[in-house]
């Protein structure tokens, strides 16, 4: 299992995130009690699902590794174990953000090399 896990989320939110130097989250994570985040096999279905026909996201890829036992791998859709975080997301942990673009469809253009 790779150590990069994958967040969207909207871009003003990620904003205020930077302001802070910390990612708490958006509604859903709040709610739940943890970070959703998604492997690269799981990032592009995560968006069909949760963020079809949403504009101004983006994609922020994690160092799964910095994040210490604070993170779980757990079953969800489809029993599949996605990387959940029992913490608020320190972004020295962050790889890097990109736009996800939405084409016409309401569909997202991912980044080359996430599957």
């Amino acid at each position: 299992m790779t150590d990069i896990i994958y967040k969207i989320v909207p871009a003003e939110l990620w904003r205020q995130a930077e302001e802070t130097g910390v990612f708490g989250g958006a509604p859903i994570d709040l709610a739940d009690g943890y970070i959703h985040f998604s492997t690269g096999m799981q990032a592009r279905r995560t968006a069909e699902l949760y963020f079809k026909g949403q504009d101004d996201l983006l994609l922020v890829a994690v160092d799964g590794g910095r994040l210490g036992g604070a993170l779980k791998y757990e079953p969800s859709r489809g029993g599949d174990l996605f990387p959940h975080l029992y913490a608020r997301l320190a972004l020295d942990a962050v790889i890097w953000k990109k736009p996800l673009p939405m084409r016409a469809d309401g569909y997202h253009d991912f980044p080359e090399g996430i599957a």
